[in-house]
């Protein structure tokens, strides 16, 4: 089994998170001993409770990762992992990459120069939507790649305007590829792989849990040069991904909005921050 592998299997075992990943990577760079080592010989240096550290060394072995391996290339699901040549050279720049990126569709767009993330409020109203069919489709003539979440209101009409233009698009996905949520955009998800690109960091056959949405928005950004917000209220989802934005050194974006609405409290805020203000699609493109 090379490294790659070795990384991919410790991916799929109960208990270790990004963390502990890192933890066995700084004892154990080329991943020789995770098979050998005893139960004990974890207790000493991973920091997890027992009943954690219990299911961490069972699923360590017992997983079957060249079969799990095979049913995703059967799936056209290919697994990316942080030393890959491929892996997207933005996304390594952040704080904490992913470990491995389970990937449907055209991995070249991961690399893209011109990645915009776009994100916004689940229940959008009529200003947010006629505001993303103004400003979307002229960047589809200059080749930016939309990158959301495939969740709900802004993400899935960003993602239908990108495909509609005959653009690129790439949706991240909060569980795995064989549990797309929401389920109404299951067709949606099957459209992006079929050309764009859908990726997740958890394994495809992983159910999503609420933690999982909010430790992806870091990937939404990470593997954007901006992010623009599009109508978010003043404690959402959006302005968690702002904030990772900030913090990896990327470009913030916002779409001003009518001071009465909830919806724009949150892009508002972040213009008074010092995000750009966006009136139309150069904006942006002069950022680029």
């Amino acid at each position: 089994m090379d490294i790659n592998q070795k990384l991919i299997h410790l991916h799929h075992c109960r208990g270790a998170g990004w963390k502990t990943i890192k933890k066995i990577i700084s004892i154990d760079p080329s991943l020789q001993s995770i098979f050998t080592r005893t139960l004990d010989e974890w207790k000493q240096f991973l920091p997890l409770p027992p009943n954690k550290l219990t299911e961490f060394y069972c699923d360590l072995h017992s997983i079957n990762i060249q079969k799990l391996l095979k049913q995703y290339e059967n799936n056209g699901i290919s697994a990316l992992t942080i030393i890959d040549s491929d892996y997207p050279e933005l996304l390594k720049q952040i704080f904490d990459p992913p470990w491995v990126l389970y990937l449907k569709g055209d991995s070249c767009l991961l690399n893209s120069a011109n990645g915009l993330g776009v994100v916004g409020a689940r229940k959008p109203s009529q200003y947010g939507a006629e505001a993303l069919n103004t400003l979307l489709p002229p960047l589809m003539k200059k080749n930016f790649v939309i990158i959301s979440g495939l969740a709900a209101g802004i993400d899935e009409i960003s993602h239908k305007i990108a495909l509609k233009e005959n653009g690129k698009t790439i949706g991240v996905l909060g569980g795995g590829h064989f549990h797309i949520y929401p389920k109404n955009n299951i067709p949606l998800g099957i459209e992006i792989m079929k050309k764009g690109a859908l990726i997740s960091e958890i394994p495809p056959s992983r159910r999503p849990e609420p933690w999982m949405f909010a430790v992806r928005n870091r990937i939404i950004s990470g593997l954007s040069r901006g992010v623009f917000v599009v109508e978010a209220k003043i404690k959402s989802g959006s302005l968690i991904t702002a904030q990772c934005a900030l913090e990896q050194g990327r470009e913030v974006f916002a779409l001003p909005g009518n001071i009465t609405s909830k919806e724009s409290e949150g892009t508002n805020f972040l213009i008074k921050e010092g995000a750009k203000l966006v009136q139309s699609s150069s904006d942006i493109e002069e950022e680029f």
